[in-house]
């Protein structure tokens, strides 16, 4: 469980990242940044937290709260603010890969664990190669 809880920690440093460029690009490219990034991000957080929460419930364990999006490490630069999210989204999906990889994960034999934790990995998938083109249209 450890593993998914740092996946969540990573999407929440990618929404906080994703959510000081927007602020800082045309509107053109924030509805992009939204599309393409923030929503992917946002669904990928709030399913990881969910079926962290549930898993938790359903085995008796404790809970665990996770603090809204963090504000960016990086420069306020729109450019390394999204470099930070394909960053971010990758951290996540390698945390995810490790827990699924894992023999305890698969002996749990918890139907509803592995399914929330595709439904995590679903939003994300495109997001680094999304992240990449943007920069690429911004002209880093």
């Amino acid at each position: 469980m450890a593993r998914l809880g740092e996946a969540a920690e990573y999407l929440g440093e990618g929404l906080g990242s994703l959510g000081e460029a927007y602020e800082s690009l045309d509107d053109q490219t924030a509805d992009t940044l939204e599309e393409k990034l923030f929503g992917p991000m946002q669904r990928a957080y709030g399913r990881a937290k969910k079926t962290y929460s549930d898993f938790a419930a359903r085995h008796g364990l404790e809970g665990r709260t996770f603090d809204a999006p963090a504000s960016p490490v990086t420069s306020g630069k729109a450019a390394d603010l999204i470099a930070a999210v394909a960053g971010s989204a990758e951290a996540a999906e390698y945390a995810l890969t490790e827990l699924q990889d894992d023999p305890a994960f698969l002996a749990v034999g918890d139907r509803e664990l592995r399914a929330g934790v595709v439904s995590v990995r679903e939003p994300i998938a495109n997001v680094p190669r999304d992240a990449r083109q943007m920069l690429r249209m911004l002209g880093r």
